[in-house]
């Protein structure tokens, strides 16, 4: 069971393939491209990582999960990325545990917007909201 917190889209006009090619780059900086893996993504702390098809989700933590896809567009590529919360027990603990949550959905914008600035300028494409 997961809820979705966020959510963020963004096109990059650009071959879905040059744009996942970007994306896994920017996530996984000389790693794995497919299957379930372990990253250490902090000293000490671990995730999850899966990539399947055209989708990176990295798990970590006892509730947070984000999932990057990319997909055809008619102007090149959709790139969404979403959080959910994934608590399996104290699912109601997640929001008031991280008080970072007023405020969540746009700073995951924000980060979102910078990361599809750093795709487009990998894959040498224009980049917007979708």
């Amino acid at each position: 069971m997961r809820k979705l917190i966020a959510e963020a889209a963004g096109i990059v006009e650009a071959p879905a393939p040059r744009v996942w090619d970007a994306l896994a780059e920017e996530l996984l900086p000389g790693g794995r491209r497919s299957g379930r893996f372990t990253v250490e993504d902090a000293p000490g702390h671990t995730s999850t990582v899966e990539v399947a098809g055209h989708t990176i989700a990295i798990q970590g933590g006892w509730w947070y999960r984000g999932e990057w896809s990319v997909e055809p567009h008619p102007h090149g590529a959709l790139v969404v990325h979403r959080v959910f919360n994934v608590a399996r027990w104290m699912r109601w603990a997640v929001p008031p545990a991280n008080r970072m949550f007023v405020g969540f959905a746009g700073s995951t914008r924000k980060a979102f917007t910078e990361l599809l600035a750093k795709v487009g300028r990998r894959a040498q494409a224009t980049t917007r909201p979708a």
